[in-house]
């Protein structure tokens, strides 16, 4: 995965930011994936959530992907741990793919390290994304 500058809204990084003192105790086998999380709100560009960019993955955004090796098109949900049973596509952000999608935008192409190798995917299109409908609650 790369080091590029991501956008997080203010929202998505109070909330986060509470889950993660609320499950710090809870992680356990997924505490590799929590500490990628944390590296990667720390050094998020934090934006009010009024201004993000219409085409950046936030929580709660259902997204299209292409993964680049097979040409296979996906769609997730990218949700808070506690919301992956709301849909069969629901994608915990503590996921290594929720981890590394969040922040992204369409036309990224994202290097996800999956015990084959590397896995490349292109956001194609950011389907929903809450703030884009005005929907900025926490």
């Amino acid at each position: 995965m790369t080091d590029r500058k991501i956008f997080i809204t203010e929202n998505d990084m109070w909330r986060l930011n509470r889950s993660f003192q609320i499950t710090t105790a809870l992680v356990g086998r997924n505490r590799q994936h929590f500490e990628n999380l944390q590296e990667k709100l720390d050094r998020a560009e934090i934006v009010e959530p009024k201004k993000i960019p219409e085409d950046v993955i936030t929580m709660n955004s259902q997204i299209r992907l292409k993964n680049l090796d097979t040409g296979e098109e996906m769609t997730y949900w990218l949700v808070f741990p506690d919301k992956t049973n709301v849909s069969p596509n629901a994608l915990s952000v503590l996921a290594p793919m929720g981890t590394a999608l969040l922040g992204y935008k369409e036309g990224d192409i994202i290097e996800l390290d999956v015990p084959g190798g590397i896995k490349k995917l292109l956001v194609v299109e950011v389907i929903y994304q809450p703030e884009r409908l005005g929907n900025y609650e926490l």
